[in-house]
């Protein structure tokens, strides 16, 4: 048999696809088209699910109800405890048939998703939800067998084993499995462990994708199932299996070295690397000055207009090089001469020139723009786009509709049907003109993208934003928006600018024009057609003109003069670059190839959670426990914190996707690993992280000791100087200058969640509150509590007077 005519099969013994030897076609009991035969590696059995040319002449037998077999009556007997399991197995496979398999059931990952599914399949199919994973690594121990090429131990935790109960008896009714989990590979690999964990039969359990939970989308997965795909499934094994070995071994370490509660991980680490390289950038940058010229310009022929028309021209070269003005003397004898100077013009460009639109969302790009116009974090971002994805109930006859596609992805593709109806809707309400005459086609940046997955759109472009916007709270209706424009605009036509740009001499009258030292540039654009930028445009857009205000008239002639109106000196100083938002780290992640989709918001919401990193002002910040663990990994564990490095192995892990072995990854990865572990563990000192001791300059009053201020998970408190021994603490007090209608002052407090509020200084004693800040405000006349409503409205409590924020300040 030739390589190509070779069957491969799944084998449950070497969870790994291998060569059938000996196939045999066979029917299933329920008609299904079936291979089984000797697998190539371990000698067990192997079996494929699916038709071949061998069930041509392999007659299908007919298939009848079963006769109902009569019980037989069994002794029952005590089970020890210690093999309980055991004897059950035993139990269900010695006794007879006692259920005909009958319908179809769907397993998918929430409930939310498989109300929406259930709905649109009907009657005949059972959709249940595992609720996300239902088996993992044991949190207990490593629970990788390091010596046994690193053979995972999967446990079913105790929180999911009533759940996994349930779809394995739903499972053994069932005439036909389809297991539709997310499109990616970590859906992938649950729907391999919800395969293994409910005991489902390979030969009915078949695998079924989609990007986007609407009718059409789920009857087209379900006329097209697979098997699982195991090449994806291992991709995503040894991607777990290598956090588990970075987590569960550098840990350990960082807690005998440095203090409990610390972790470290093979990408969080390496996130919190580039938080704190660029905070050291910040640092040790020096500031310079420097100045820039401009010149405010008009024409002769304008001298009489009452309000004359101007430009604006910049230095552009002196003497025929670059301006160098580094401080107010080096400009000044240049204001001088250009006073004094005369202005004639010398080149004239003409031209023309389109603004494309941005590509559709991706994970990241979505992230990115919600954080800058919508003010989301990563976390509430991924968590609003999930909830539109797995539907919401518009009212209709179809009930809820998944009004975007999967949410976590890298690539920028769309599908043709997506692209026809976009252009269709834009052709309608925009004009014929504002089609291009081919479809856009965008690449993806991401060096990892999965292009066989589309972009993040709205699963129909007919559902308008405004249209439904009663169905949704008010940020999912703004996410939507956000989606819905940014496809609807990618599909769009360019915009067009005509552009113009001049060249102008400046210095002494009796110098001829191309000789004068000094040649300043005025460059200006107008919009000539809007395109997609009718209906959107990105935030921080690299391509929008700096010069669309700059009114260079397009009718200037080359040795026309010019007067001058003003010289525009300009002060400026180097910025060193900002600290990174949420949005801006995934950016860098995404473009050095660190992480994926889906783990780009758990990774930023970790580094924070573990006090590597402070969010400060919607900055990212590292703490000192983020410096020095960073530098302690980096010194030691150079591979592991490397962005290159990270990048490479993840680009290996990718091609285990595309079937090349794990093992030899991992192995590899692991070897330089545990060395490394080895003499970090003998080298590293143990650090001491106390704090500079700070005195709060009162005593504890339950022992009499000394009070701090320490630093905690949610900021700032006050705690007694004899922990453990006394676990005295008190809030900071933030007084805001307002007085409690029930005595005290009030103060500004923050829940666990960090979510801030404001009480009375003396609770417990006293337990008034308000989420709304409260504002002083000596002119109310009923003494009542005024709270700051809005930023130009406060209202008083007691009475609800509200009155204008300058209205207010003006009776002041």
């Amino acid at each position: 048999m030739s390589d190509e005519e070779k069957l491969i099969g799944y084998c449950f013994t070497c969870r790994e696809k291998h060569e059938i030897l000996t196939p045999k076609a066979e029917w299933a009991a329920n008609g299904s088209p079936g291979t089984r035969g000797t697998c190539a590696n371990c000698g067990g059995t192997i079996y494929k699910a699916g038709y071949t040319p061998a069930h041509d002449n392999l007659p299908k037998p007919e298939i009848t109800a079963k006769p109902k077999k009569k019980k037989t009556k069994t002794t029952k007997t005590k089970k020890s405890s210690t093999s309980s399991s055991g004897a059950s197995k035993k139990k269900e496979v010695s006794s007879p048939s006692k259920t005909r398999r009958s319908g179809k059931l769907v397993v998918v990952e929430s409930p939310a998703k498989a109300k929406t599914i259930g709905r649109y399949l009907g009657r005949g199919y059972t959709v249940k939800s595992s609720v996300g994973h239902v088996r993992d690594l044991l949190k207990s121990r490593l629970s990788v067998d390091i010596d046994h090429d690193f053979e995972p131990e999967y446990r079913v935790p105790n929180e999911k084993r009533d759940v996994v109960k349930e779809l394995k008896a739903a499972a053994a009714k069932a005439k036909e499995i389809y297991l539709a989990t997310d499109p990616d590979r970590e859906g992938e690999a649950i729907a391999w462990h919800v395969l293994e964990s409910a005991e489902m039969d390979p030969a009915i359990t078949q695998r079924v994708v989609f990007h986007e939970i609407t009718k059409p989308a789920i009857e087209r997965a379900f006329m097209e199932p697979r098997d699982i795909d195991m090449d994806r499934v291992n991709a995503q094994q040894a991607r777990r299996i290598l956090d588990r070995l970075v987590g569960y071994k550098l840990s350990p370490l960082l807690w005998r070295k440095v203090r409990g509660r610390l972790s470290a991980g093979r990408v969080q680490s390496v996130a919190v690397r580039l938080v704190v390289e660029r905070e050291r950038e910040i640092g040790e940058f020096v500031t310079e000055e420097y100045w820039t010229l401009g010149a405010e310009l008009s024409r002769e022929q304008d001298r009489d207009v009452k309000e004359r028309p101007f430009f604006q021209a910049r230095l552009h070269k002196l003497n025929g090089e670059d301006p160098v003005l580094q401080s107010e003397a080096d400009v000044r004898p240049h204001l001088d001469a250009l006073e004094k100077a005369v202005w004639e013009i010398g080149e004239v460009r003409i031209g023309k020139r389109t603004r494309r639109p941005a590509a559709p969302f991706t994970t990241s790009t979505m992230q990115q723009e919600a954080s800058r116009q919508l003010g989301f974090n990563t976390t509430k971002t991924m968590r609003i786009a999930q909830q539109l994805y797995e539907g919401i109930d518009l009212g209709g006859a179809d009930g809820s509709i998944g009004l975007i596609t999967y949410m976590r992805t890298d690539s920028v593709q769309v599908s043709k049907e997506a692209e026809t109806e976009a252009r269709s809707y834009i052709s309608k309400r925009f004009g014929p003109n504002y089609v291009p005459v081919k479809p856009p086609e965008y690449k993806t940046k991401s060096k990892m993208a999965q292009e066989a997955h589309e972009a993040v759109r709205p699963t129909s472009v007919t559902r308008v934003p405004k249209q439904i916007k009663e169905h949704l709270s008010r940020d999912q209706y703004r996410l939507y928006r956000l989606v819905w424009d940014r496809f609807v605009a990618s599909q769009m036509s360019p915009a067009r600018y005509d552009t113009v740009s001049v060249d102008i001499m400046a210095g002494a009258a009796k110098v001829v024009a191309g000789q004068r030292p000094y040649l300043f540039r005025a460059t200006g654009s107008v919009m000539t057609f809007p395109g997609f930028l009718a209906l959107y445009e990105e935030s921080r857009p690299e391509d929008r003109p700096d010069d669309d205000q700059n009114q260079v008239p397009s009718d200037l002639k080359e040795g026309e003069l010019l007067d001058l109106l003003r010289l525009l000196p300009e002060q400026h100083f180097t910025q060193p670059p900002p600290r990174y938002s949420e949005a801006t780290l995934v950016k860098a992640m995404e473009e050095h190839g660190i992480g994926r989709p889906s783990t780009y918001a758990s990774i930023i919401s970790t580094i924070q959670a573990r006090g590597y990193v402070d969010r400060v002002d919607k900055r990212l910040q590292p703490t000192e426990t983020g410096q020095i663990v960073n530098d302690l990994l980096v010194e030691y564990f150079p591979n592991i914190l490397s962005v290159d490095f990270t990048a490479r192995l993840e680009d290996e892990l990718d091609k285990i996707a595309e079937g090349e072995a794990w093992v030899p990854v991992i192995g590899s990865f692991y070897g330089q690993f545990s060395e490394n572990l080895e003499v970090a563990d003998e080298s590293i000192p143990k650090i001491d992280l106390k704090p500079e001791v700070e005195l709060v300059g009162r005593d504890c009053p339950n022992c009499g000791s000394e009070l701090l201020y320490r630093e905690g998970r949610y900021g700032r408190f006050i705690g007694c100087s004899n922990f453990p021994k006394c676990r005295h603490t008190e809030q900071l007090l933030n007084k805001i200058g307002v007085t409690c209608p029930n005595g005290g002052e009030m103060v500004e407090r923050r829940t666990k969640r960090g979510r801030v509020f404001y009480g009375c200084s003396r609770y417990p004693d006293c337990e008034f509150s308000s989420w709304t800040k409260p504002v002083p405000d000596p002119n109310n006349s009923c003494n009542g509590l005024v709270v700051q409503k809005n930023d130009h409205e406060t209202e008083c409590v007691a009475c609800g007077l509200k009155q204008g924020v300058k209205e207010k300040a003006a009776a002041d």
